[in-house]
């Protein structure tokens, strides 16, 4: 712990938030005179949610889309040996190589991008970032070899690495600790909505093969980078950055969204990160408890990503068959996040719902690792309930991150480092753990390892769980009579 009773950050709570209240972040007079009612704000929300969440959604999705089509690619027409691997002349081997360089850059250019995002503004930041990827995507239609597949891979994880953990810092700005989870699942099952739509749109484009002498899997990439470059044009026109330069919002609304955030969300106006900030951050070591369990889920996080129409294929369903059977998978964990994040922000539960969704998800592994090989219907319907559980537990995981920091730039920097930590690093033995030599044996070791560490995400979630609890009781304790201290969420 950066301070072992209790983190600066609720220190500050007795007064104004040091640098957090300066300059134009939030007019005081508004703060004490604006009350809100129910109504109000309710409005407000709604008119933030309109204009951020489908947005944020579809960006999320392109970029998803984007990432992780290769695992349609490597098997794309492989009956005629038309598939991406083949062509290229890559073993599984280096073809695995190339799906993890991609998170070599993802994991370098994470935190650096979110220090970006504040100094450059989110519509402009995240407009580069989507056109960059999308003509790098149209680039990787083009590559001949295993080396020029590595090398565009690299630079795609270089570009997409501020997305995601930019979308969850930019949520900071806009709303409460307890409306963040099931906005962050909104944004997050847009990524299990690329997985399904990923599938059925290899399916169609799976026709295509030879179409202008070309294989199927160039158009794949070709045809899913250009929405990204021209998505991009529109975010940077019509992604709003921060309440206070909000042009479609009143004077009054403006006033009422510096109150709803008064503490507990971040300041678009607030001042840039400094060696203390970053000091304070990296010894808050509660926040590695975070990072451990975000690094666990990453790995069935990835590998299903990229795995799913090889673990398809290895049920005993091919080539088009098997990208269009990856669809209710990815079907069923999209509604499944968004019930659990709606939960865990309705009764506060972060901790005991990303623990149940991860024994879901666990348990559904497991049994896909035991079930006999021939049983296909069996371990399809486990894999359903994996990728539910898997995914289910994210997004409350990352609001319970940002609803327990408090200042912008911890915020942007725990985020970043947790993103890193897990998407990066943790997303990279996922890489190996699908084994190509295992397919007719049900990959055994794949499912394995993602039901194990889903047992760890939910001792994880658990072992936090208490550990706020407790220093909720001894903020409570000390606190002197009459004054409410802030508390941690749970």
């Amino acid at each position: 712990m950066a301070t072992e009773n209790m983190p600066s950050d609720v220190e500050k709570n007795a007064g104004p938030m040091a640098e957090e209240l300066e300059r134009n972040s939030l007019k005081d007079p508004a703060v004490n005179t604006v009350h809100a009612t129910s109504a109000q704000e309710r409005k407000l929300v709604w008119r933030q949610d309109k204009r951020i969440v489908p947005l944020s959604a579809a960006i999320y999705f392109l970029c998803y889309l984007d990432r992780s089509n290769i695992g349609n690619a490597r098997i794309l027409n492989s009956s005629t040996h038309n598939d991406m691997q083949t062509e290229t002349g890559a073993t599984a081997y280096q073809f695995n190589i190339a799906l993890m360089i991609f998170l070599v850059g993802y994991f370098c250019f994470e935190v650096p991008s979110n220090i970006l995002l504040k100094k450059l503004r989110p519509s402009r930041w995240l407009a580069f970032l989507m056109v960059a990827w999308g003509a790098i995507t149209i680039g990787l239609g083009g590559v001949k070899n295993y080396s020029q597949m590595t090398g565009v891979r690299f630079l795609l994880g270089a570009v997409e690495a501020g997305l995601f953990p930019g979308l969850i810092y930019y949520l900071t700005f806009w709303y409460k600790s307890d409306e963040r989870s099931v906005r962050v699942a909104f944004i997050l099952a847009s990524a299990t909505l690329a997985g399904a739509f990923g599938g059925a749109i290899a399916y169609g484009i799976g026709h295509m093969n030879r179409t202008q002498n070309l294989s199927a899997w160039r158009w794949l990439f070709m045809l899913e980078g250009i929405p990204s470059c021209l998505s991009g044009i529109l975010v940077w026109f019509f992604l709003p950055d921060w309440p206070e330069r909000a042009k479609w919002l009143s004077e009054s609304e403006k006033d009422l969204a510096a109150q709803r955030l008064y503490l507990e969300g971040a300041k678009g106006s607030a001042s840039s990160m400094t060696w203390d900030d970053v000091k304070s951050t990296l010894t808050d070591w509660r926040l590695y408890g975070h990072y451990a369990i975000y690094f666990a889920v990453s790995l069935p996080f990835s590998s299903l990503s990229l795995f799913s129409p090889s673990i398809v294929a290895g049920l005993g369903f091919h080539d088009l068959e098997a990208q269009l059977l990856t669809v209710p998978p990815w079907a069923a964990a999209y509604i499944f996040q968004i019930l659990m994040s709606w939960s865990a922000d309705h009764f506060n539960a972060r901790g005991y719902h990303c623990a149940a969704a991860a024994v879901i998800g666990a348990a559904g592994f497991l049994a896909s690792a035991v079930l006999p090989a021939d049983d296909y219907l069996g371990r399809y319907g486990c894999l359903i309930v994996g990728t539910a559980g898997a995914f289910g537990c994210i997004p409350p995981m990352l609001g319970w991150l940002t609803s327990n920091m408090w200042s912008t730039a911890s915020i942007g920097l725990a985020v970043a480092i947790n993103v890193s930590i897990g998407a990066g690093l943790g997303q990279m033995p996922g890489v190996w753990i699908y084994k190509a030599d295992e397919a007719e044996k049900g990959y055994p070791t794949g499912h394995g390892v993602n039901c194990a560490m889903l047992f760890f995400v939910a001792l994880g979630a658990l072992g936090l769980r208490y550990y706020y609890g407790r220093k909720n009781r001894t903020l409570l304790n000390a606190a002197s009579e009459g004054i409410t201290p802030r508390l941690y969420k749970l």
